[in-house]
């Protein structure tokens, strides 16, 4: 690749995440409100997971919402959510319990405390980065893990 076309090349991809990072400002209000939830379930439900208590499955509803606004902000942009994600997050959101489960409660509990905490990493990402003013061309990890999730890297 010659360094005019690395140029253009680059160009596009700046502006890219340029559009990214438009579609978070815009959902910023949204993604706040929805960090209050995360917090207070984040103690009450990793203590559930340990308890044993199938009040564990209440993560699930704070994960889907947050999965649907980042679902949201790809569509605004013309992006899909990382397969990977979309994998953690279809383990650990369609989970009914059953008390059969207690029997085997890893099994069935890991993957919702899996994708609550990982839709929780990146909903923080997305609004500590959602507040720059310019998509960064040094890329701290955390704004890459969101290019990640939307794969733009």
């Amino acid at each position: 690749m010659s360094s005019g076309q690395q140029s253009e090349y680059l160009k596009a991809r700046l502006l890219k995440d340029q559009q990214l990072l438009d579609a978070i400002k815009a959902n910023l209000p949204e993604l706040e409100r929805l960090l209050e939830p995360f917090q207070s379930l984040y103690e009450d439900g990793i203590y559930r997971f340990y308890h044993h208590s199938f009040k564990v499955y209440q993560l699930q509803d704070c994960t889907s919402s947050g999965v649907e606004i980042f679902r949201n902000i790809g569509e605004s942009t013309g992006s899909v959510l990382c397969e990977w994600f979309e994998q953690i997050v279809i383990s650990g959101t369609a989970v009914t319990w059953n008390p059969d489960h207690n029997k085997d409660w890893l099994l069935h509990t890991r993957p919702i405390v899996e994708a609550f905490l990982h839709t929780r990493y990146f909903l923080e990402m997305m609004i500590k980065y959602g507040r720059m003013d310019a998509a960064p061309t040094m890329l701290p990890t955390g704004w890459a893990a969101i290019l990640e999730l939307y794969n733009q890297r």
